[in-house]
């Protein structure tokens, strides 16, 4: 077995573990060979530094992949770190190895972006993945919050399209990304674990993404100026292995002003009458279950239920240089 980085020419075999991975695991993200080629090229990760991979023969076996947060607001820096092992390599030390790896390698990779500012790792793991569990919490990982998957039939019985006075809604368009993404970041500001966006990683990461979908993404105006958002994105080799077209609604939100007036709610009626007249036959989304704004009632009410919960558990990360041992390039 080899270990070493990832490298741009991996989308396949990288593919091919997640689709591995999703055959056991049942988490309801597999990745084609496009989004594993986006997460290669994105401009957040240092594959020499940032990612890890083990190697059997031509096919990788166990990867980690660990990028830069673009931003520090709030005085923290969150790392978030993910990763998988093959179900055919599992108990042999592998996900230990890795998430070692994380631990050694996050504070290098946080001072040298955000000198002097606290930072902390976060790794996500399904409820129901009690292997990912146990070794977050046996690697010093504490639960700090819980998201759940929330998934609702189309066409079903569309909520009540009422929109507020003085709003209308639109079809995302270029001319109002910049918008979409200003209402994205002060609609966030307030959650826990918030990173703005930089323009850079709003374009690799939302509308410059091979899975965002700019006809079923809307924006609430309020004459020109754009107090909602929602954004979809669709994930292919999710809707093939689950052989239906789901159309996952990866951001929505509200200006602080406009909150309970109605914005998020007349936005939802509308992107799911559209995206069922656009022949999807299910929506998702994902949600903080501890969201203050009472955003899973929401959801409810537009006749989304839970499917599946995560929880995030995170470390402090002590700024400094990891040991020899940290990184890639390690054989065995």
């Amino acid at each position: 077995m080899r270990w070493g980085s990832l490298e741009r020419g991996d989308a396949g075999r990288l593919a091919e573990l997640y689709a591995a991975v999703e055959a056991e695991d049942r988490t309801g993200e597999p990745h084609g060979v496009d989004e594993a080629a986006e997460r290669l090229a994105h401009p957040l990760i240092d594959l020499a530094e940032g990612t890890i991979a083990a190697r059997e023969g031509e096919r990788i076996v166990a990867f980690g992949y660990l990028p830069v947060r673009q931003s520090a607001e709030g005085g923290k820096h969150y790392l978030r770190f993910s990763g998988g092992v093959h179900p055919a390599y599992r108990r042999q030390g592998l996900g230990r190895r890795i998430v070692d790896w994380a631990v050694r390698t996050a504070p290098v990779l946080s001072a040298r972006a955000f000198p002097g500012v606290d930072a902390e790792l976060h790794l996500l793991a399904a409820h129901d993945n009690a292997g990912v569990r146990a070794l977050a919490e046996r690697t010093g990982f504490a639960v700090v919050r819980t998201f759940a998957d929330m998934e609702r039939p189309l066409p079903g019985d569309p909520p009540p399209l009422r929109t507020p006075d003085g709003v209308r809604i639109v079809t995302w368009s270029p001319e109002l990304d910049e918008q979409a993404r200003h209402v994205r970041d002060e609609s966030f500001r307030d959650h826990w674990g918030y990173v703005a966006h930089t323009r850079e990683s709003w374009t690799s990461q939302i509308t410059g993404s091979v899975n965002f979908r700019p006809e079923s993404s809307f924006l609430a105006l309020a004459g020109d100026r754009a107090v909602g958002v929602l954004i979809t994105h669709v994930f292919e080799a999710r809707n093939a292995r689950r052989e239906e077209r789901q159309a996952w609604i990866q951001i929505v939100g509200t200006l602080k002003e406009w909150r309970g007036k109605g914005v998020a709610g007349a936005l939802m009626a509308h992107a799911l009458t559209v995206l069922a007249r656009q022949g999807y036959h299910s929506a998702g989304l994902g949600v903080d279950v501890d969201n203050a704004t009472g955003a899973v009632g929401v959801y409810t009410r537009a006749g989304f239920a839970i499917t599946r919960r995560h929880t995030t558990y995170a470390l402090p990360v002590v700024q400094g240089e990891a040991r020899d041992e940290a990184g890639a390039g390690v054989h065995e």
